[in-house]
């Protein structure tokens, strides 16, 4: 059987004893695409979208959404995040944004759902602000890249998969 730390003895879904961990430095980076439409990218990218500053709204909402990660996802610890870092990379020529989120955090537990969380928000906020130009805009590719810290060290993700195109 697997011994998954979101379950009890009973198999009942409970949030992790934190307690007894060590406080370390935990860092976690994530990152994501939407992919939209060659009009919408060069929209995006002269930044005249009608609604406004589209990158600048994705990354305020991004750092807004890390910090509310504990009370969106059942099992996760509010934590407190020291550093929030949302970096855009604008590719018109593959028509798409990446959204990269690096959460720092001095504590028990690590950082990784605040970075996918902020991900995300930062991809739905583009695809909200740029809908009106853009309803096919797709999502994707949205992971960990790497994290650091804890009691299980470091990771890095490697796109060794056949079944994934990075």
């Amino acid at each position: 059987m697997l011994d998954l730390t979101h379950l009890n003895e009973n198999n009942e879904a409970h949030m992790v004893d934190i307690s007894g961990k060590n406080i370390t430095t935990r860092i976690a980076r994530a990152s994501g695409v939407i992919n939209m439409g060659l009009e919408a990218i060069r929209i995006l990218a002269a930044n005249a979208a009608e609604k406004g500053d589209v990158l600048g709204v994705a990354r305020v909402a991004a750092i807004q959404a890390t910090k509310q990660t504990g009370f969106l996802i059942p099992l996760c610890h509010p934590i407190s995040l020291t550093h929030v870092r949302v970096d855009f990379d604008v590719d018109t020529d593959l028509a798409r944004v990446k959204a990269t989120v690096t959460c720092t955090t001095e504590g028990q537990t690590g950082v990784e759902m605040e970075a996918l969380t902020g991900v995300n928000i930062a991809l739905l906020t583009i695809y909200d602000m740029m809908k009106a130009v853009d309803k096919t805009m797709v999502i994707s590719q949205v992971h960990l890249e790497e994290k650091t810290g804890g009691k299980s060290g470091t990771f890095m993700f490697s796109d060794d998969f056949e079944n994934i195109d990075f």
